[in-house]
Formats: C-alpha cells, structure tokens, sequence
C-alpha cells in the first residue's frame, strides 16, 4: 500500500467494474449511451461529467440495474452482472434527493435497509453506531428528518450508503441541492469517505468543479459519448478536444478560428504563425514537428487561450507595459472591456476584439490603471505562445507538439 494512504476498512469488500461496449436506446430510437467502455479499477473514485443529455446518468443506473442495457456488457470483478436485478449487484447508491423516511429517527433511517436484509441486531447496532461516528451524527440519532439541515440529511443519506458496507458506491448528483458552503464541505467529506474506506465510487455530476476535486480520473461524456478520460490534472492541461476544452475550466477556454501557415523569415520565435484578424501570432519551435506538411499553404485551425494565460499588458494610451512577459512581436492585439465580474481578488474580464470575444482572469488591482477593470476601457494583451493550444478546426481534436 502506498505511503499516506489510510488502510481500507476491513469489512468493505470492493469491485473493479467493467464495461464493454454499453449502449442504451430508448423507445422512439433515442440513444442515450452509445458504445461505452470503461474499466474502473478495484477502490477507485470515478466521475462522470458532461451537460444534461450526455448519458451519465443513464450509465450509472446501468450499472445499478435501474436501467437495462440495450447492448454490451457490464463485469464486477470479471462476473457479467448486466442480467442481475439491483438487489443481486451488491450496490448502494445515494441520490440528488435524500429520500429519507420522515417518520424515522436517524439511527432508524440508517438500519432500515439492514433490517430488511436480516441482519443480526448487535450487527446492526454496531454498524450503526461506527458509521454515525464517521460522518458526525452521533449525536443527531434520535432526530427525524425535519430537525435537520440540509447537509446532516446529506450525511443521513451516505451514511444510509454506507452501513451496508456494499461492494460499489453509485453517487447521482448527490449535492445539487446544496448552497454553497455546504457543497464545498460535503465535497471534502466525501473525499475523506472515499480514503477512509477505500471503496470502488461512481460519480455523476454536471458540475466540473464537483468533477476535478473529487475524480481519481474524470470521464467526459456529450451525447450518449465518451469525449476524453482522464486525471484531472491531463483533462485540464491536455483536453482531447473543443469540447473538452471549453466545459473544463472556469471560465472556459477562448477559441480565435484562424490559419496556420509559414511565419516571415524574421520571426523570433519559430518557422510556422497563427494568423487571425489584428493577431499574428509566432509558434515556438516545438510545433514544428507537429505541423511538418504546413507551408505556404495555410491550415485552418481554432487557437485556445486559457483566460489565466491572456496577460494585461498596457493600457490603449500607453506603451509602458506593466507584465512580466515580454510578448513577441505581433502577438498582442487591443480589446475593449464588455463585461466584469469581479470575484475577490481576481476579476473575470469580458472583451472584444473584432469579431472575438476575449475572457481574460486579472488580478483585480493590478491592472496597468491601477484599479479595477470597468466596461469601456480599452486594453492592449498579449498572448503567451508557451500555454496556447491548437485544435484542427474541421475535427475540432486537439493537436499538440509531441503528437
């Protein structure tokens, strides 16, 4: 066992999960999951994420058995278990809605579902009193529903989960419910769950934060597909493609369509530049493997910009540049402010340029004015060719210097 992590409780028994090629078409010829493979190691968080519609939870109530499978197969640990009604999967899933009992207590909340499976009552008492003590409720066992906040009810929910000690855990959209505050701190709890316990989870999510803090590695779906799958830190400074790019990340990624094409002998930076209207920008020369066939005749290509990576140089009415990087020549260009949402210290800034709307993340007070960004004012920013990314406009894949 690696150093640091905690030693799995002994009594969960865990599940690698297999699917192979999962499809699910609903009546009327609607395709809801459309050839998905995924293989979700022994003890493993895995998010699924995407918008409404992408498939994510039709896969995990799939995998519950709350939905058939059209075609493919899913596999526990080598045994095919797409045939098995949920009872016989061994499986415990918490939902968007708590779905507690109102008329119960919480300790009778917690050891109903181990009532109805007969389990000895000091085993019942046991597990109950251990799980009550991992999640903070101890002292709420005598309360019912209704004399709790939203997240104790949460709490009620996993640890409901929990105490049967099954061997996967199916999460759908647990916390959409939740302010805030208490999503950040069920976030951390589940998180610290998950260590403690050392369990195979499922997690379903539309919320991309709520995928990058909790995912061991995150699958990307859109339209019943898998668009990427990966760790965290890959899917945001790797994204296989336009979609990927554009839904990891806050605020998304810009996109500036434009051409490829041999740079003019006197660039400074590389052979090949991206070129869009009032930008011209030189590639370094680590691209140039990647664009060999480029020459004169120029590719059509959509340039990604992370908003951290869009710089404030200067303002329109000064050429005293206040960044400490000193962007090539011809890589910056002049944009005005549309919108500003500041947040503490950074402000999310919305400008224009031509035909291109720019999302740039400042520093609130470190602008080269010297105090916030408002609506109107014009600044000239650069672009740093280090962090860019290149996407083949025609396939919208990603394209990198190695690849």
């Amino acid at each position: 066992m690696a150093a640091g992590n905690p030693p799995r409780a002994a009594a969960i028994v865990v599940a690698a999960i297999t699917l192979h090629g999962v499809s699910k078409v609903f009546p009327g010829s609607v395709s809801a999951v459309r050839d998905l493979c995924l293989k979700i190691a022994d003890g493993e968080f895995v998010v699924l994420v995407g918008p409404s519609g992408c498939g994510k939870t039709t896969t995990l109530r799939m995998i519950a058995g709350l939905e058939s499978v059209s075609g493919g197969e899913i596999h526990f640990d080598g045994q095919r278990v797409d045939p098995l009604p949920p009872r016989d999967r061994d499986v415990a899933m918490v939902f968007q809605h708590h779905a507690l009992y109102p008329h119960m207590t919480v300790h009778e909340n917690l050891a109903f579902g181990l009532k109805v499976r007969n389990i000895p009552r000091e085993e019942i008492r046991r597990r109950v009193t251990d799980v009550a003590g991992r999640l903070g409720l101890t002292e709420l066992l005598d309360r019912r529903p209704h004399a709790l906040s939203g997240g104790q009810r949460q709490r009620v929910a996993l640890g409901r989960a929990v105490v049967r000690q099954p061997r996967v855990f199916l999460f759908d959209e647990p916390l959409s419910n939740l302010d805030a505050a208490l999503r950040t701190q069920m976030r951390v709890e589940i998180k610290q769950l998950h260590r403690r316990l050392g369990a195979t989870m499922v997690y379903v999510t539309h919320d991309q934060i709520e995928a990058m803090t909790l995912g061991d590695r995150v699958v990307v779906m859109k339209d019943g597909l898998v668009r990427q799958i990966a760790d965290p830190a890959t899917l945001y400074d790797r994204p296989a493609d336009m979609f990927v790019a554009g839904f990891i990340g806050t605020p998304p990624m810009n996109f500036l369509p434009g051409e490829l094409s041999t740079a003019p002998a006197d660039a400074s930076v590389g052979e090949l530049a991206f070129r869009t209207t009032g930008l011209t920008l030189p590639l370094p020369s680590t691209w140039t493997s990647a664009f060999a066939g480029v020459g004169t005749m120029a590719r059509r290509v959509v340039l990604g910009i992370k908003p951290e990576h869009v710089t404030v140089t200067t303002t329109a009415a000064t050429t005293t540049a206040t960044s400490t990087i000193t962007p090539p020549q011809g890589s910056e260009l002049r944009a005005t402010v549309e919108a500003v949402e500041p947040i503490g210290a950074e402000s999310h800034v919305y400008l224009r340029h031509a035909d291109h709307r720019i999302v740039a993340r400042v520093p609130t007070n470190r602008t080269p004015t010297g105090r916030p960004p408002s609506v109107g004012d014009t600044y000239v920013l650069a672009v740093d060719p280090r962090y860019i990314h290149v996407f083949d406009a025609a396939t919208e894949h990603a394209i990198y210097p190695d690849s």
